[in-house]
């Protein structure tokens, strides 16, 4: 098969699955086993299996760099190419009309439906930290953990002290020997010569790069903030949350409401979550900001993809990384923890009517199941009527 029939055909598969992929990141896993291991056959079940434990071991968007990683081992650079372009244009289109409609129609973010969107969000953002909960924390060391990271940020909420906390559970998971899980030897990746250290190099290199100080609204701030916030979010699209929330919103760039308003729209939409940046992007700066934030949060999970398959086999031999992996992990859910009070609680509930929306909405969602592309836009015509 030629590389143009490679990315073609990889190009057509993802297109109609970010066409309709909804219901979050984990749900994307559920479409790629059906689509990947079932269907097309593309990959075994054990590979499949190593491929999420890999990109759910590293920062970013777990569900995307899945599909990036499929794309690679179908067909190398371009098919990675071809997969990530056709999962994410659909949501990153949607979500960039919609910052630019707000941009023509500011008032729009202060009407009740963005106060429905808002409470939405709670309910989204408590569901996830109990079902990332009970994956990344199944006994009571991780309980512990993501506890402790809670109570930090509570108190003394930063983006520093977010990298700190993250750091403290980290050497905790070491020291504490949390448990790495069982070892798989299935996927095969030859290490490729020194590639996969120029990607870890650049990966780094741009991060250290992010932290120098710019002026904020202009194109290499924006560039900054996005690809730090990609960089260091572990556990998927929900966590990167308070990180550009302390980038956006702390600094004047957007409001909270415009914020949250935005974060719940990209739960209607199929795709990636982390689209969202696409939304911020042409909120601060139009299409062009659009494009800049899109490729800047993705592209730090796209480099340590391309580095972390062919190192596999190393890091899954080292018990003592991926230990520490592990309490990092555990961390990512009291930072949740801490994001799903303030801004997302603070931000949107202020009444006791509030309170019974979002328990309305988390029963929706959690126990009759009710699908997100329906329960958002409902939220948004049901605040419209009643706040």
């Amino acid at each position: 098969m030629s590389e143009v029939t490679t990315f073609r055909e990889v190009f057509k598969v993802f297109l109609r699955l970010g066409l309709t992929s909804f219901g979050g990141p984990a749900a994307h896993l559920g479409y790629f086993h059906d689509e990947f291991v079932r269907r097309r056959q593309w990959l075994s079940e054990s590979a499949y299996g190593e491929v999420v434990a890999l990109c759910q071991l590293l920062p970013g968007p777990a569900s995307s760099q899945v599909g990036l990683a499929i794309g690679f081992l179908r067909g190398s650079y371009r098919g990675a190419l071809a997969a990530w372009l056709a999962f994410t244009l659909p949501s990153a289109v949607l979500m960039t009309l919609f910052a630019l409609g707000l941009g023509v129609w500011p008032g729009a973010a202060q009407g009740g439906w963005v106060a429905g969107l808002k409470l939405f969000v709670v309910a989204v953002v408590a569901q996830a930290v109990w079902q990332m909960g009970r994956t990344l924390c199944p006994d009571r060391v991780r309980q512990g953990l993501a506890v402790l990271v809670a109570v930090i940020l509570l108190v003394a909420g930063s983006a520093a002290m977010q990298l700190v906390a993250l750091g403290i559970s980290g050497v905790a998971g070491l020291a504490l020997r949390v448990p790495p899980g069982d070892r798989q030897a299935v996927l095969s990746l030859p290490v490729q010569g020194r590639r996969p250290m120029v990607f870890l190099m650049l990966f780094a290199l741009l991060l250290l790069m992010s932290f120098l100080p710019m002026q904020a609204g202009t194109q290499s701030w924006l560039a900054a903030e996005m690809y730090r916030s990609g960089a260091l979010v572990f556990g998927g699209g929900h966590v990167v949350l308070p990180w550009l929330e302390e980038g956006f919103v702390a600094s004047g760039q957007v409001t909270a409401d415009t914020f949250l308003a935005g974060y719940g729209a990209a739960q209607a939409v199929p795709g990636p979550l982390f689209t969202f940046s696409a939304f911020l992007g042409g909120a601060v700066g139009g299409i062009p900001g659009s494009i800049v934030a899109l490729v800047s949060v993705f592209l730090p999970g796209v480099l340590l993809v391309f580095a972390g398959l062919p190192l596999w086999q190393w890091l899954r031999q080292h018990d003592q990384a991926r230990s520490m992996l592990a309490g990092v992990n555990a961390g990512v859910v009291g930072l949740l923890l801490a994001a799903l009070f303030d801004p997302v609680w603070t931000s949107a509930v202020h009444s006791p009517a509030g309170v019974a929306f979002v328990l309305a909405a988390w029963w929706a969602l959690a126990v009759v199941r009710v699908p997100v592309w329906l329960l958002a836009p409902g939220s948004a015509a049901l605040g419209a009527a009643f706040f």
